[in-house]
């Protein structure tokens, strides 16, 4: 009887640890997404912040070459840091609240909404981006 106890709390153990690691994802910067030739950065700055605004990101601090956007979404907190020039844009996590995150052995773990909250705006910057270089 014991023993079957024992085996019971395990597996319970077992079964809620993979319930919360299951809300928690490998955080990765995005890839740059490339700037096609010829749009200058007062172009570029304005697709970032059309996407970002786009999806609800309130910009936080803009200068040349850099823009800071926080999203506040219920509970949750997401703070993005966007740098572009040499042909190149770049997303790079900021900060959060209420997403989990954490570091372990040198890698950065937070909830796997991030991520897709992230990744909608690197797809929707790269449409603004290929719009405006086609004149549009």
């Amino acid at each position: 009887m014991r023993l079957t106890q024992v085996l019971v709390l395990s597996c319970a153990l077992f079964a809620f640890t993979g319930t919360v690691q299951a809300r928690s994802a490998e955080l990765r910067d995005p890839d740059p997404v490339a700037i096609p030739a010829g749009l200058g950065g007062e172009q570029v700055a304005k697709d970032i912040k059309r996407a970002l605004i786009g999806r609800g990101w309130a910009i936080t601090a803009e200068q040349p070459g850099a823009i800071d956007s926080t999203l506040h979404l219920r509970e949750h907190v997401a703070r993005v840091h966007v740098t572009y020039g040499d042909g190149q844009v770049r997303f790079a996590y900021a900060g959060s609240e209420n997403l989990d995150y954490r570091e372990k052995r040198g890698q950065r773990f937070i909830h796997p909404n991030y991520l897709g909250w992230i990744g909608y705006l690197v797809n929707d910057l790269s449409a603004n981006l290929q719009v405006s270089a086609q004149g549009g």
